[in-house]
């Protein structure tokens, strides 16, 4: 396989990162726009998220089962397709119903990402803690681009231009994606290039079990976050932002660009350090930001958020390292796909949890003592993890850049 099919391939997974997070997390900020123009609440129409979450995560094993057996490559074109094609759909509904179906598009596309693109990215790659994070930034990039696109394109245009513009560059990313598969640019690899070491069965299942719930949690609490952080803005910022939806997205934008550098630092740690204890350390840290997150208002409001969000955002490549390290390579994808029904199959619940949390009180102060708490049960988990028995490297030994490619 030549090195340019590598190089295009990461940087397809790199640009399916960003579109994903950037069509999956649009809607949180259009929905801003969409309370005097439907003349329906918050928690009314937050809700209408709700199957769309629902299918990132249920439509993840399905999708990586598919790319282990049939092609990365051409599931990374299916992704790109359909998830814009749920955002143009998005962007011409006239009422509710029409929305939530096409939300629900949206996010069975975008349940190809993770299992598909991580898997992906993986075989293309040397060192697989630093290719983690790299990829993980550029997909926190989508984030917090997600809110300034559609705070920008509906307060310039219109709601309906925050959801046609992007699906229709996706769309376009895709069929790109397709000529450089025709043309042979782009080939499959069916092995890695560096193969994980191998861990006995006895650890393989204790860290399943272990991951299970620590890896729910993080997707609760990162769901949780991502559909709140508009609506807390709004509330606790006392006008700092201004009135529009414009300066929401903007903060949520800035938050969520800055917040997510720790995503390199943390791949780069999990090359060299002891997964399991790093990994426990990033969920413990979050117990008392969630606690400082309900009596904290005005200008550290988004100080505290920067710091949660770089917390959660340090722990993603560490996590991914782990699940990497303790799956053959052949069902890799559908154990990226186990993972992300856990991280985004919470999706629903995390949205339930914001609409009761402001119905009942006003404000999300329940949220985050519940997330606080969670947080404390997945760290005890955490420390039972297998110890990591892979062949330590010298630092020395392993590149400073986030990321090496081969030279065949």
């Amino acid at each position: 396989m030549s090195d340019l099919s590598a190089r295009l391939s990461i940087g397809f997974s790199w640009a399916g990162h960003t579109m994903m997070h950037v069509l999956a997390a649009l809607f949180l900020t259009v929905v801003l726009a969409l309370e005097p123009a439907w003349s329906m609440s918050y928690d009314d129409l937050i809700r209408l998220w709700t199957v769309g979450s629902l299918m990132i995560g249920l439509g993840a094993p399905l999708a990586g089962w598919l790319g282990d057996r049939w092609s990365d490559a051409r599931m990374m074109v299916v992704f790109f397709v359909l998830t814009g094609g749920g955002a143009v759909a998005a962007g011409f509904a006239d009422g509710p119903l029409a929305l939530t179906l096409a939300l629900t598009v949206l996010g069975l596309g975008a349940s190809i990402y993770h299992p598909v693109g991580m898997s992906w990215l993986v075989k293309n790659t040397v060192n697989t803690g630093a290719a983690l994070g790299t990829q993980g930034l550029f997909g926190s990039l989508g984030v917090a681009t997600a809110a300034l696109v559609a705070g920008t394109l509906t307060d310039l245009i219109s709601w309906r231009a925050a959801f046609i513009i992007p699906g229709a560059v996706a769309i376009a990313t895709g069929a790109a994606l397709a000529v450089c598969i025709a043309l042979g640019l782009v080939r499959d690899r069916k092995v890695d290039l560096r193969p994980q070491p191998k861990a006995d069965r006895g650890d393989v299942i204790r860290a399943f079990l272990v991951l299970s719930v620590t890896m729910a949690v993080g997707g609760l609490m990162w769901n949780s976050m991502m559909v709140a952080m508009p609506k807390w803005f709004d509330n606790r910022l006392s006008g700092l932002v201004g009135d529009s939806t414009l300066g929401v997205g903007g903060m949520v934008t800035v938050i969520y660009l800055v917040g997510s550098l720790p995503q390199l630092w943390g791949g780069w740690l999990a090359d060299r350090l002891q997964t399991k204890y790093l990994y426990a350390c990033c969920l413990v840290l979050q117990v008392p930001l969630m606690v400082l997150a309900t009596a904290l208002s005005g200008a550290p409001v988004p100080v505290l958020a920067l710091v949660m969000v770089s917390c959660q955002n340090l722990q993603i490549p560490v996590e991914n390292v782990l699940l990497a390290r303790f799956t053959p390579g052949r069902y890799r994808g559908l154990a990226y796909g186990a993972k992300y029904v856990l991280s985004f199959g919470v999706g629903p619940l995390a949205v339930q949890l914001v609409a009761l949390s402001w119905q009942w009180t006003g404000n999300f102060d329940g949220l985050f003592l519940t997330l606080g708490g969670l947080a404390v049960t997945a760290f005890l988990a955490a420390l039972l993890l297998p110890a990591d028995r892979r062949r330590t490297a010298a630092a020395s030994d392993l590149p400073p850049a986030p990321m090496a490619l081969p030279a065949e």
